[in-house]
Formats: C-alpha cells, sequence, structure tokens
C-alpha cells in the first residue's frame, strides 16, 4: 500500500501560524523605512534579555539589539535620547491577526 501523495505545502491555517511573527527589524518612528503601520496596531511585545521592556522604540531580531531611550533627556528635535543595547530578542504580537 502506498500513502497518499501531499504537496508538502502547509494549509492555510499552518501558513498563517508559521508566518505570524513580528518583522525582523521594526521603529516606531513614522520617518523611519523601518516603521510598520500593521504591525505597531497588533501591538509587538519586546522580550530583552529574558525581560519584558515596554520602553523599546526600535529593534532588530537578527543583529540582537533594541534602541530605547535614556532617562526623559530630549535632543534638540524634541525626540527622546535613545541608547542601543545588544543582547537576545525576542518579539512577539500581543493581539492575534486578523483571518
Amino acid at each position: 500500500m502506498s500513502e497518499p501523495e501531499t504537496s508538502g505545502d502547509p494549509g492555510p491555517a499552518e501558513a498563517q501560524v508559521a508566518t505570524d511573527r513580528p518583522p525582523d527589524h521594526l521603529c516606531i518612528d513614522p520617518n523611519s523605512p523601518f516603521y510598520d503601520e500593521a504591525a505597531l496596531a497588533r501591538g509587538v511585545g519586546i522580550r530583552f534579555k529574558g525581560r519584558e521592556r515596554d520602553d523599546v522604540e526600535e529593534y532588530c531580531i537578527s543583529e540582537n539589539w533594541i534602541r530605547a531611550p535614556v532617562g526623559k533627556t530630549r535632543d534638540r528635535k524634541g525626540n527622546l535620547l535613545t541608547i542601543r543595547m545588544t543582547g537576545a530578542v525576542e518579539a512577539y504580537f500581543l493581539r492575534p491577526g486578523e483571518g
């Protein structure tokens, strides 16, 4: 007896789960090329070095860094001063996608 042939392609539900990850690089500044309105609308949680962070301005998973504000100091354009920190970065959506 032979097994039924399968195409090896994931079904719609499996494909959604596999691709339901936040972007590799995301920024909350609308002027940035890494700004993504749809991802930010769903909410993105960040775990940096095993600790939940809610003050992250920008992150990159593949390069293992986040950018977070330093106190309440602002630059001459009124933006918070940020520092880039390196370490293990995990990103996840806070709300499930539509579909």
